[in-house]
C-alpha cells in the first residue's frame, strides 16, 4: 500500500526537519546548498508530489470523511517550503514549527483514515 508507506515516510520527514532546524541553530552554520539542501529537497519534493497524486486519487475514490483536497494542496506547499527552510538557522522558529505541526496533523488524519478503511475492508491503495 504505497500511499500508507509514503504517509509514514512524510511524517518522519516532519520530525527530521524539526531536529535539523534545531541542530543548524545550535551549530551556527550555513549549509552547502548543492551538497546538502538541493539533493535532500529534490528527493523529498518528488516524493511529496507522488504522495499528493496518490492521495488525491484516494480522495476521489474513497471519499474519506475528514480529508479534503485543499488540505493536501496546502500540505504540499508547506512541506516543500519547510524541507528547505529546515537547513537554515535564520528561519523563524514559530512559523516553521507551526507549518510542521499543520503538515503532521494532515498526514496523521490521512494515516488514520487509511487504517480505518483497511479495517473496514476498503482498498486504501
Amino acid at each position: 500500500m504505497r500511499l500508507q508507506l509514503l504517509t509514514e515516510q512524510l511524517l518522519e520527514v516532519c520530525d527530521e526537519c524539526l531536529v535539523r532546524h534545531s541542530d543548524m541553530r545550535n551549530e551556527n552554520r550555513e549549509p552547502d546548498f548543492y551538497k546538502e539542501v538541493k539533493p535532500y529537497a529534490d528527493h523529498w519534493h518528488e516524493v511529496i508530489d507522488e504522495w499528493d497524486e496518490l492521495v488525491h486519487q484516494w480522495i476521489r475514490t474513497s471519499r474519506p470523511k475528514y480529508v479534503r483536497p485543499i488540505q493536501i494542496s496546502t500540505l504540499n506547499d508547506l512541506m516543500k517550503q519547510f524541507t528547505v527552510q529546515s537547513f537554515y538557522q535564520k528561519t523563524g522558529k514559530k512559523r516553521f514549527v507551526q507549518s510542521i505541526q499543520s503538515a503532521s496533523y494532515t498526514l496523521n488524519t490521512v494515516r488514520i483514515a487509511l487504517e480505518k478503511e483497511k479495517k473496514e475492508g476498503g482498498d486504501g491503495k
